[in-house]
């Protein structure tokens, strides 16, 4: 099947599943069993077809079916980025190979890549790539309202039961009284963290592999996690904060929250509740972030009317949403147990995320060569932290078995 066929079979398959959703509305009923079904083969069929599709441009290149005789600017502009990075992507891998094999690496004056003692620097056009990575598989990171700058980031804001300005009827000719409004400021700093990955000499020097993408996929899922874990879950102080101070804290300090009597059981009602502390004013771009193993428990739960809370939804990113707000999983929340913050529930904007500067990865040639491998080492710096309590909401499990 070519390109174009593959693009038709993906709209056909659009086409019929919104068929089926436009169909059960206008009918005013819930999907049967047999369209749930259908729906979700369409699904996978699409995420397959795109995946092919993204395969393809990746290793072969984008067919070209029209080509213009004049180009505005902006598309030579566009062009001209591509055959940069191109270029840039395969300097990077005839290093790798050329250090795999123990040849020398001819620099090349028509790519950034700068050549160390020790190796080389990754050519920004690569780094991006792993950075927009990080992005596509984290949530919470692209959610979060992010800030790309150095030194300590101080966030004002008034508090919410402060009464900052007075607003009330008054008299021609008489002052009035002015109130002193009182700021508070959340202070972002930096925590550096560091990511190292071993590549395979062996691996490199297989030709029918894509280097750049092995190895940016390696980073980019283990820096995601990583991010991901501390946005989510945090890192507070230990037992003795000398010997393991808190560091990047993330959602962790969160205070506009429910707690449950039980231990083990959440009930509708919960979700409710939950969904209710988070203000009108940030309920249009909130979303639900819960462990996978959550979800699958909520799957169960209905509504006062009988319909089922948690419902497939082929136009939601992850396929879910609850209380018409999507449902996104993450193995890094904690699982439904004695104490745990199993939801969080609101507008990530309300988390702020600071990167203090740009990732900085470096290739070790020498350090692995007794392991017949290469290294791949990415430092990176960054701080996060609640700003808004309004905006977000977390689900507290109790301590007491129902």
């Amino acid at each position: 099947m070519n390109f174009k066929e593959l693009l038709e079979k993906k709209n056909d398959l659009i086409t019929r599943a919104e068929s089926i959703l436009d169909s059960a509305k206008t009918e005013t009923r819930e999907l049967t069993d047999e369209e749930v079904r259908e729906l979700t083969e369409i699904k996978d069929s699409v995420a397959k077809i795109e995946e092919t599709l993204k395969l393809d441009e990746e290793v072969r290149g984008l067919e070209k079916y029209e080509v213009k005789d004049e180009k505005n600017e902006e598309e030579k502009m566009e062009e001209n980025k591509r055959s940069v990075e191109e270029l840039e992507k395969e300097a990077f891998v005839e290093y790798i190979r050329a250090m795999a094999n123990g040849k020398k690496f001819e620099e090349r004056g028509d790519v950034n890549l700068t050549l160390t003692d020790n190796g080389a620097v990754i050519p920004k056009t690569v780094v991006d790539y792993i950075i927009r990575r990080v992005y596509d598989i984290c949530p919470i990171l692209e959610r979060s309202q992010k800030f790309n700058v150095k030194g300590t980031l101080a966030v004002p804001y008034y508090p919410a039961d402060a009464n900052n300005i007075t607003v009330a009827y008054q008299e021609e000719f008489v002052d009035m009284e002015a109130s002193s409004g009182k700021f508070g400021s959340v202070n972002l700093t930096g925590f550096l963290a560091g990511a190292l990955t071993k590549i395979s000499r062996s691996l490199v020097n297989n030709t029918d592999i894509d280097v750049v993408g092995f190895i940016v996929d390696e980073m980019a899922q283990a820096i995601a996690r990583f991010i991901e874990h501390e946005l989510l879950v945090g890192h507070p102080a230990g037992a003795d904060p000398t010997e393991d101070p808190a560091k990047v804290l993330g959602l962790s300090t969160l205070d506009n929250k429910i707690t449950l009597t039980s231990a083990s059981a959440i009930t509708a009602d919960d979700i409710v509740k939950l969904q209710g502390k988070v203000k009108d004013r940030f309920q249009r771009d909130a979303c639900w972030i819960m462990h996978p193993s959550t979800r699958e428990a909520l799957r169960t739960l209905k509504d006062g009317i009988d319909h089922y809370m948690l419902n497939p939804d082929f136009t939601a990113e992850f396929g879910y949403r609850m209380l018409g707000k999507p449902v996104f999983v993450s193995d890094n929340m904690p699982e439904i147990g004695a104490g745990n913050t199993v939801i969080y529930y609101g507008d990530m904007r309300g988390l702020a995320t600071k990167f203090n500067e740009d990732m900085n990865i470096e290739v070790l040639r020498e350090r692995y060569a007794p392991q017949h491998a290469l290294g791949l080492v990415g430092w990176f710096e960054f701080d996060s932290k609640v700003i808004d309590e309004q905006q977000i909401a977390k689900l507290v499990m109790g301590t007491a078995s129902v």
